[in-house]
């Protein structure tokens, strides 16, 4: 028997990203799309970026959650078009990233998936909030932080170092 796509999602929310486990996959916007084929689970997957090191984890745990829940028919499709976008976090998923310690994307600066829109963007240094005291005055410590996808800043006012997601 197929279980509603909306109880689907509602499992799928409940998933954490394996890198920030304070965030579900659905609240990072890399779960694209649920839907049956017959009487086969589909789920689109796309990554962060086509070398995330933590794609085969997600996989992994996206597969062992709704195999949890009863679906033995399933099919996980990686979708790189569009390619992930910071602007895909949702509301939710920013404000938990703060509640962590990680400071979410700042809104407006993600790439819109042109080439020159990307590189334009990474090269970008936004004002970005630090998520313990709210303060703008901070600064990039380093383009890297503790994954890939996130960078290093510090704030002058409370002193404390903090990730930032980065743009992409």
């Amino acid at each position: 028997m197929n279980r509603s796509v909306a109880d689907v999602w509602d499992w799928l929310g409940a998933v954490p990203d394996p890198e920030i486990p304070a965030i579900s996959l659905t609240d990072l916007g890399v779960i694209r799309d649920v839907h049956y084929e017959d009487d086969t689970l589909v789920v689109a997957v796309t990554p962060t970026y086509s070398g995330c090191p933590a794609t085969a984890i997600i996989n992994l745990d996206i597969e062992a959650a709704l195999r949890a829940h009863g679906v033995d028919k399933l099919r996980l499709e990686r979708r790189l078009s569009p390619p992930w976008t910071t602007a895909w976090i949702s509301e939710d998923g920013r404000r938990k990233l703060r509640e962590f310690g990680i400071a979410p994307p700042v809104e407006g600066t993600a790439a819109d998936g042109r080439v020159a829109a990307r590189v334009a963007a990474l090269e970008r240094t936004p004002t970005v909030a630090c998520p313990r005291c709210g303060s703008l005055r901070t600064t990039k410590v380093s383009q890297f932080g503790s994954t890939p996808c996130k960078a290093n800043y510090a704030c002058q006012d409370c002193a404390e170092p903090f990730d930032y997601f980065k743009c992409h």
